[in-house]
């Protein structure tokens, strides 16, 4: 049977999946490369929609539910979406108790692509987690999910009042190394890259808050040369990210 409805009522709920006051226990993924990636880490699948010419690549998967093309576009903000849309169960991420690698913290980061970036950058520097403020863009934002592409998958990332993470960090010994162009802070270049430290990234308007500049064990920037006030924060975390492992 192929669900050709756009009323039918599982369309309905699971159309609502694309607003974040309804993701609580899952969310939606779009397209084949995010759902291999999701499959490969072992991610649990309440529901596979599926075009009728694509069911044949999904063999002894469950949950796969056939609809018309016009049913799938009610399931994504993509405006050619790829043949397949999966609902997700959501992780549940445990804190560590120990802080002994390389994290990203990120303070009131607004727009998902940037979020995205980020989070994929600190996958490809294998960083041992990210935190976020509760302040920052959703990790299940459509867009958000496109830059990530998959690497949520790979890294934990955690929700949480980062001012209170990054103190925990320091009792552990982990430095806190804050980007600002404040008049305190020094080049990245000076640094000796530590062992285990915390990188963390501020708004895009406004950078890092007060409160998070008070905590840094360190301040740093990225001298630029040239005439730019400054840098895209996901551009200038890729430079920073991977000049400290």
């Amino acid at each position: 049977m192929v669900i050709t409805s756009k009323a039918n009522p599982l369309i309905r709920q699971t159309k609502k999946l694309l607003q974040k006051k309804h993701r609580k226990q899952s969310y939606l993924i779009e397209g084949w490369h995010l759902f291999e990636e999701a499959k490969r880490a072992g991610q649990f699948f309440l529901h596979i929609f599926v075009l009728a010419e694509m069911a044949g690549h999904l063999a002894g998967e469950e949950q796969v539910i056939i609809v018309s093309p016009e049913v799938l576009k009610e399931l994504t903000d993509s405006p050619s979406p790829q043949g397949i849309i999966a609902e997700v169960e959501m992780p549940q991420q445990t804190l560590p108790i120990d802080y002994r690698g390389k994290y990203l913290v990120l303070e009131n980061i607004q727009d998902p692509g940037n979020l995205g970036t980020l989070i994929r950058t600190a996958d490809a520097a294998r960083f041992d987690g990210v935190f976020l403020s509760e302040k920052s863009a959703d990790i299940y934002n459509q867009k958000t999910l496109r830059s990530m592409q998959g690497s949520h998958f790979h890294i934990p990332i955690w929700r949480i009042d980062i001012y209170q993470v990054c103190q925990e960090m320091q009792a552990q010994k982990v430095p806190v190394l804050v980007t600002t162009l404040s008049k305190d802070s020094v080049d990245y270049k000076t640094l000796t890259p530590p062992d285990k430290f915390a990188l963390v990234m501020g708004n895009e308007g406004q950078g890092i808050s007060v409160e998070m500049a008070a905590l840094a064990d360190q301040l740093i920037h990225i001298t630029m040369p040239g005439q730019a006030e400054s840098l895209n924060v996901a551009v200038a975390a890729g430079i920073l990210i991977f000049s400290l492992i």
